[in-house]
């Protein structure tokens, strides 16, 4: 039986398939844009200079200093840019870190942003965005960051290496596994929760053992769309704050650390959403949803342990007590001794484990 519930459909165009990087200069014209910064991490400078040749007359300059996180002086910096070449738009070419220097520049400006993912990070679907200084990342959610037009290009994905494929997967796997039990999760958003991990759990293993798969490509993508189109319609519970705060007080890697906490985080949050559970390994093909997907990343040869992606063992009391402060929502209530115990496997590599809550 469905019951009463409340969605809300984010106002957002999206152009999906192969060779649609062709149309950014159109859609940049349809956005009234007549001057467009590009933004990217220094790694994909030379591709965003040659989407700018593209841009033509468009195109206002290049800012290639994109990062994890999205540090406020990196933002700073991308501002003075903006107004040095006198920009009313931006192109944000790239993977979660572009994006979200993208989305911090509208939230300063409210300029217009085209973006163009080249990993499965999802944020190009949500209007948040997490911002970091003095070593602490907070989120703000305003409709003025959600990104007007998103272009999604399967060939941008084909040189994504299988292992970043892996890990971005998996982290799109858990915005849709946390839409499933989220405090304001709805039957629409379900459905798209479900065939997102699906279209991912099928495609990420076919990309490992063949990098150049476009079907697979195509399906991890479309997957990552729906999953990023979850987290952006409904909350975020422990996992997204785990991940908050791990990458933003050690610098770890985003995707890496969504794929090793994501199924210790789940496997906490078990005994109190039995029904997602049960989605989330019907839609893995597993018998058990959090030991499913550590398992998945495992044969992926994904990391498995926060000690291998920089954070170190003296960091887990701080974690924890970080993670109980300002918690967001949570369907099982926050125990700083069992989230503790959470972040200790998980630093280790250990297999996730299911505790009931303290009565």
């Amino acid at each position: 039986m469905i019951g009463s519930f409340t969605f809300e459909n984010l106002p957002c165009r999206v152009v999906f398939g192969s060779g649609t990087l062709a149309n950014a200069k159109a859609e940049v014209e349809r956005l009234g844009g007549k001057r467009a910064l590009v933004l990217t991490t220094p790694q994909q400078e030379a591709q965003g200079k040659s989407l700018g040749t593209a841009l033509g007359p468009l195109y206002a300059g290049i800012f290639p200093g994109a990062t994890m996180h999205t540090p406020v002086d990196v933002t700073e910096r991308a501002l003075a840019a903006m107004k040095a070449c006198d920009a009313d738009c931006v192109v944000s070419l790239g993977g979660g870190s572009t994006t979200g220097l993208g989305k911090a520049l509208a939230l300063r400006t409210g300029v217009n942003q085209l973006c163009i993912p080249t990993t499965y990070a999802g944020s190009e679907m949500t209007p948040i965005v997490g911002q970091t200084e003095n070593g602490l990342k907070t989120t703000v959610r305003d409709a003025a960051v959600l990104p007007e037009t998103v272009i999604y290009d399967v060939d941008l994905t084909l040189t994504l290496p299988a292992s970043l494929a892996a890990t971005s997967g998996i982290n799109a796997i858990a915005h849709a596994v946390e839409a499933l039990y989220a405090r304001d999760t709805n039957p629409v958003t379900s459905l798209m929760a479900e065939e997102g991990i699906r279209a991912l759990a099928r495609a990420l293993p076919a990309v490992a053992a063949r990098s150049d798969d476009r079907e697979a490509r195509t399906e991890a993508l479309y997957g990552a769309w729906l999953c990023g189109v979850c987290l952006g319609t409904v909350g975020m519970a422990l996992h997204h704050k785990l991940c908050h705060t791990l990458g933003g007080t050690f610098d770890l890697p985003h995707a890496e650390t969504h794929t090793i906490v994501l199924p210790h985080a789940l496997a906490y949050n078990a005994p109190a959403v039995p029904e997602a559970m049960a989605r989330v390994a019907r839609a893995i093909g597993a018998a058990d949803a959090s030991q499913g997907l550590y398992e998945l990343a495992k044969r992926l040869g994904a990391k498995l342990a926060l000690r291998d992606v920089g954070m170190p063992e003296s960091g887990i009391d701080k974690a924890a007590d970080l993670a109980v402060t300002n918690a967001y929502w949570n369907p099982r209530p926050l125990e700083r001794g069992a989230i503790r115990d959470l972040i200790a496997r998980a630093w280790a590599g250990e297999p996730p484990v299911t505790t009931k809550a303290v009565a």
